[in-house]
């Protein structure tokens, strides 16, 4: 059925657009979306692909084990090395314990990944997608799968294209099992890092962890089969916000994987015994496009579409080596030095420069105060509440009492005796059933937790009306660490 859509166009007389009804068939507007055409990876032998293998391995390793890494941290505490313990509100890194009021360090972590990957972008291009983006260690697990059981490109292209049989539908139904067997094992490894490993994977197959659990390891188990399986190259294309951003990290000398046109052209088939002579190196035997995992031909320059593999340049090298020729016609390689190479010039390569050097002085920098803030920071803190109802007590003999408590947290493996002082307030004094007689109140802190102490701070009848500053102070009886905290004391006429 056909459409009827308003065409504008200009009017004769007035200037005006006049409105024309025109038939459009509705397949037009399907005619504006590519199909999305199946990409058929090809396997590449060479320095980078090794180099891709390792760090799939080394990455792989690092996710699925480190919730099952255990560190002693005493009796009665935590023995998982990397958890976040939202129970009670810790987060553990082997030996580093940080509280809830130390989120800024997490803030920091996420500043030095974020200037980490600036740094190497204006160094080496888009190196993190090519080889330590999930999405892309997860697709190279996945297309992993995938050759073992249909075979390389072309096993793959004609099993597709093939007729349905037993032997396809065996080959497909095995690649997707162990497929959503890597993405619930994917799964299953997140959450580890939220509870204990050991217990949660026991109550994961007996069915009694929480609902929570099970529905973050199904979200997860799918999101890794939609993704690494089924939309690859179309999360780096279109769902990822990095490809767009990554123009503003890097300039003219920044390295990435370059077709050097200038070698290369003019391209032509090349047959054994023909001359060189005018003509370029390169073959145009499409082993680059074949090999490449997001289906691009880097030899048409800059894409947005390119992940800095350097899969092509494996591919590219061992067609050189076939036909006599240099390797390097696909390379690491800067704008810069293709400039320089037209005019005649000596590439040179300048991975130090202002820009470079100002990520990494922010890095460093960042990087420095993390590691000061950890190396020194306090062990013992407290927050003071006041009560607000009443806002203040007048006392038989005429004096003026405000009630607090005080919340004393210790951030370490053992009790602790801590002696409570208030300053600030002339004439003001403590009053607890276990106040001495210098006017403090020793109490225990109890190891890593958080301890409540209810007091009252009473202020002579002679205080002014108003809002008066006052300042409670911690003591550590052991060590002398000391923490304050300001608060305020109320006064007023007769209640």
């Amino acid at each position: 059925m056909s459409k009827v859509t308003l065409i504008p166009k200009p009017a004769a007389q007035n200037g005006e657009l006049a409105v024309d009804a025109a038939p459009v068939n509705s397949k037009s507007y399907r005619e504006l979306y590519k199909k999305r055409e199946q990409i058929y990876p090809k396997l590449a032998h060479g320095v980078f692909r090794n180099l891709k293998w390792a760090a799939m391995i080394v990455l792989l390793a690092i996710y699925y084990v480190t919730p099952w890494l255990r560190w002693d941290r005493g009796a009665g505490r935590v023995d998982q090395a990397v958890l976040v313990d939202f129970e009670h509100s810790r987060f553990y890194f082997f030996f580093i314990e940080l509280w809830p009021q130390e989120v800024y360090y997490i803030t920091g972590l996420l500043i030095l990944g974020a200037f980490g990957i600036f740094l190497s972008s204006a160094m080496f291009g888009r190196v993190w997608c090519g080889y330590a983006c999930p999405q892309t260690v997860w697709t190279d697990l996945f297309i992993y799968v995938e050759r073992l059981f249909e075979g390389d490109r072309n096993a793959r292209m004609r099993l597709d294209k093939a007729p349905l049989s037993l032997e396809k539908v065996g080959r497909k139904a095995g690649k997707h099992i162990v497929w959503l067997m890597i993405a619930a094992a994917t799964g299953g490894a997140w959450v580890f890092y939220f509870a204990d490993a050991p217990t949660l994977f026991r109550e994961l197959f007996t069915g009694t962890a929480s609902t929570s659990a099970y529905l973050f390891v199904g979200i997860l188990t799918f999101t890794t089969y939609a993704l690494a399986g089924t939309m690859r190259e179309q999360v780096c294309t279109y769902m990822c916000p990095w490809p767009r951003i990554q123009a503003a990290m890097i300039d003219k000398d920044a390295l990435s994987v370059t077709y050097r046109a200038d070698r290369g052209e003019p391209r032509s088939p090349h047959k054994k015994n023909d001359t060189w002579e005018g003509r370029g190196d390169c073959i145009d035997c499409h082993q680059c496009v074949a090999v490449c995992p997001q289906g691009i031909d880097i030899r048409d320059g800059d894409q947005l579409e390119c992940i800095n593999c350097a899969l092509c340049i494996d591919a590219c090298d061992a067609v050189m080596d076939k036909v006599g020729r240099p390797r390097g016609l696909i390379a690491y390689d800067s704008y810069a030095n293709q400039q320089r190479r037209q005019s005649g010039q000596h590439a040179s390569y300048r991975l130090i420069r202002p820009r470079t050097i100002i990520y990494g002085v922010l890095l460093a920098i960042v990087g420095a105060v993390m590691l000061y803030g950890l190396s020194t920071r306090d062990t013992l803190d407290l927050n003071v509440i006041r009560d607000r109802s009443p806002p203040f007590v007048r006392l038989a003999d005429g004096s003026i009492r405000n009630d607090y408590v005080v919340k004393i947290m210790n951030m370490t493996d053992r009790p602790r005796q801590v002696a409570i002082t208030i300053a600030g307030l002339t004439a003001a004094r403590l009053q607890a059933p276990n106040v001495s007689a210098e006017g403090e109140i020793v109490v225990t802190a109890q190891a890593d937790r958080v301890s409540a102490v209810r007091l009252h701070v009473i202020a002579p009848n002679t205080l002014s009306s108003g809002s008066h500053d006052l300042t409670f102070t911690l003591r550590d009886v052991e060590t002398g660490d000391l923490a304050a905290s300001p608060s305020a004391f109320l006064a007023g006429g007769e209640q």
